[in-house]
């Protein structure tokens, strides 16, 4: 350990095993429930582009249903939805504590904002594009593939980006109330004990990943912009 971290972080030093646990709560956090997020959220993201009203299959009744139960789960804050979900989370994983008790909630907490931020995505390419593909006898899918998805690339991979940034602060939040994690670590050892070390080190190693996150997520949405991905 260079002396420098140790004068400057003496307690983090002294927990360093439970620190890099922390850390590797979080991270398995973020990665289960972003991936899974990831996937169930574009699928609902794109399910209400093509269902509502003006889309390529208008379907009323699911549309109605789907929107209700998104605008439900997205007017929950996150606190309260840790705790309203317990119970189901006990049924479906055996525990309520810990990263794998904090996986449903995290799931819960992300996919409603996620849908949101694809459907708008998806809203914003170009209409003509999606008529000119129906007019040469492209089906539901090929639109889908074809051109939603295709033409959206790089505002998916900004929202997308927000989102795991939102996943983050909600890691740590969850970490606070018993998920473990980071989170978890600056309370009970650094606001707990009383040492603003451990709160400081905390705080930057998640600027830090929120960090390369932006900078990673602005390199891909500029190299695929105005950019074929698919032939």
């Amino acid at each position: 350990m260079p002396e420098w971290f140790q004068k400057i972080a003496p307690h983090v030093v002294t927990y360093w095993d439970r620190f890099l646990a922390s850390c590797e709560a979080t991270l398995q956090m973020f990665l289960i429930a972003g991936s899974i997020a990831f996937v169930i959220g574009l699928f609902l993201g794109t399910l209400l582009t093509v269902w509502k009203a003006d889309g390529i299959r208008p379907r009323k009744i699911p549309y109605t249903i789907l929107n209700v139960i998104i605008n439900f789960f997205r007017a929950i804050p996150f606190l309260i939805l840790l705790i309203f979900l317990i119970p189901f989370t006990r049924a479906l994983v055996g525990t309520a504590i810990g990263v794998t008790g904090a996986i449903i909630p995290l799931i819960f907490g992300t996919v409603p904002f996620y849908t949101r931020q694809v459907e708008t995505v998806l809203a914003s390419v170009d209409p003509g594009k999606v008529e000119a593909a129906r007019s040469m006898g492209t089906g539901t899918l090929g639109i889908i593939f074809r051109v939603y998805l295709h033409e959206a690339v790089p505002g998916l991979i900004r929202v997308t980006v927000i989102t795991a940034i939102s996943l983050i602060g909600l890691t740590t939040m969850a970490g606070a109330v018993g998920a473990g994690g980071i989170g978890s670590f600056a309370v009970n050892y650094g606001q707990g004990l009383h040492y603003q070390d451990i709160v400081n080190v905390c705080v930057i190693v998640l600027l830090l990943t929120v960090f390369i996150l932006q900078t990673l997520g602005n390199w891909l949405a500029k190299k695929t912009t105005n950019r074929k991905l698919f032939h």
